[in-house]
């Protein structure tokens, strides 16, 4: 029987409200950190005596550190434990935020930041999908759930400027840094009483190669779209050497699946047509959440000159647009399918990106980027929960860990995609005309994820629990 969310699995009570803040809060520390430093760009630049282009790389390292480790986070919590791995990850990354705050130069900052944080997100995060999938096995109060673990993420991200803006203005960007070590410690208090419904098994193979070629291949994609603006000829090269690694990686994959051992990804994750499509989206949501973020940031403190708590500010609408949507998963997941509310959100997405090209164009106040803000932060509330049901339901309990480090490996690729692309085209000549070409190339994105959503299956996708047995289901009836 699957443990509730209202029982640890030890027969013990647990709060059930205790264990879901610890979830999302461990979603939305590390949201934050993929935005916050958005608007630390002039600051930390100047003390750190670096340039836009030096911290827009430590961003985007962080993002594909998290995206690249992100599949074999989730295959070790199969061996070591979903809370060993998740106690594990908030240790590492309070580590990392510590030595970011004492960051004497750029090469300390990447450390901490983009490595040991970006490590202890992808051990943390692919338990807290699985825990999440596992607690509440229907649909209501799942979607209530993953509604609340994705507001407080889509939070994380859209606030992240303003939260960061305020800490920056007042203290130092340092202690932003600080904030994200007594935060983890808050999670680690709350996570005392989170019990797995699943054992682990400590006898799992743990697919060392395939961990490594499916990293190399996945930093050097991204390291290629990061070099786009320096040599065009070094571009095609890292994107190519990428590609070629990650074939061999996924031909890799097949033939220790058909020799019988067990591979880092099963390809069979591949065979179900819904989850593909909800992988899709859910990578196209987090790029252009984290794209418009980047690209906004970047051009109100470099462009027009605003400051961390200004830029912060502006970003507001957003998130009061993110928040609102996100909380009304459970209404929404009644009352519509998951197919209508992921496109829905692209739509009104895109509308937001058109009205934030148009107005800020046309005006020179802050508040011309309010409405497409807002508009953005609606649409993509809307449709982050049904993304995510929609691939974690597709599959049984005993696959949570496979599924859920690639859910979050390919929503953090879309993180890392968004400020590569999005940067890169900025960091070529930061002008009005880049930032439109930016958020145009956003927006022409987000078209792609509105066909993904429009081939989903009409009917409630995901909806009532997880699709085929479950373990014990799977025990009785061997």
């Amino acid at each position: 029987m699957t443990a509730t969310a209202g029982t640890a699995g030890t027969g013990q009570p647990a709060r059930p409200g205790r264990v879901l803040a610890a979830l999302a809060l461990a979603q939305f520390i590390c949201s934050f950190a993929g935005s916050n430093m958005n608007v630390m760009i002039n600051d930390i630049s100047e003390d750190l005596d670096t340039t836009v282009q030096g911290v827009q790389v430590v961003i985007t390292l962080f993002l594909l550190v998290m995206a690249a480790l992100m599949i074999p986070g989730g295959k070790l919590t199969d061996r070591f434990g979903r809370k060993r791995c998740f106690l594990t990850g908030l240790v590492v990354y309070a580590v990392g935020a510590l030595l970011s705050a004492a960051a004497p130069g750029l090469g300390v900052l990447v450390l901490g930041n983009s490595i040991l944080e970006g490590i202890g997100t992808a051990l943390l995060i692919p338990p807290v999908y699985i825990l999440t999938t596992l607690l509440y096995p229907d649909v209501s109060s799942r979607a209530r759930a993953f509604g609340v673990v994705m507001a407080l993420g889509g939070v994380g991200a859209a606030a992240g400027p303003l939260i960061g803006g305020l800490i920056t203005t007042g203290i130092s960007w340092r202690a932003a840094f600080v904030f994200q070590a007594l935060v983890i410690a808050v999670i680690v208090l709350l996570s005392r009483r989170i019990e797995d419904p699943l054992p682990p098994d400590p006898t799992r193979s743990f697919d060392t190669a395939g961990a490594v070629l499916s990293a190399v291949g996945l930093v050097l994609v991204v390291m290629g779209i990061l070099a786009a603006d320096d040599n065009v000829w070094l571009m095609v090269a890292l994107l190519v050497l990428g590609v070629l690694v990650l074939a061999w990686f996924l031909r890799s994959c097949r033939g220790k699946e058909a020799s019988g051992r067990e591979p880092l990804l099963s390809l069979s994750l591949f065979r179900d047509r819904t989850s593909n499509l909800g992988l899709v989206t859910q990578n196209i949501e987090w790029l252009v959440l984290m794209g418009t973020s980047f690209t906004v940031a970047a051009y109100l403190q470099v462009v027009r000159g605003y400051d961390a708590i200004q830029t912060g500010v502006v970003f507001t609408a957003a998130t009061l647009g993110l928040l609102s949507s996100s909380l009304t998963a459970e209404r929404l997941a009644r009352r519509y399918a998951q197919r209508t509310l992921i496109m829905a959100g692209f739509v009104v997405s895109i509308a937001g990106v058109v009205v934030l090209i148009v107005l800020a164009g046309s005006f020179s106040s802050a508040w011309a980027f309010v409405p497409g803000l807002l508009l953005i932060g609606l649409g993509l509330g809307v449709m982050l929960t049904p993304s995510v049901n929609v691939v974690q339901s597709s599959f049984p309990e005993e696959r949570q860990g496979e599924i859920s480090g690639l859910s979050r490996s390919v929503s953090n690729l879309g993180s890392s995609f968004g400020t590569a692309i999005a940067g890169t085209i900025l960091v070529s000549g930061l002008s009005r005309g880049a930032y439109a070409t930016a958020m145009t190339t956003l927006a022409a994105l987000a078209l792609g994820g509105l066909l993904a959503a429009s081939l989903l299956p009409h009917g409630p996708s995901g909806g009532g629990r997880v699709s085929g047995p479950t373990a014990s289901e799977a025990r009785t009836q061997r």
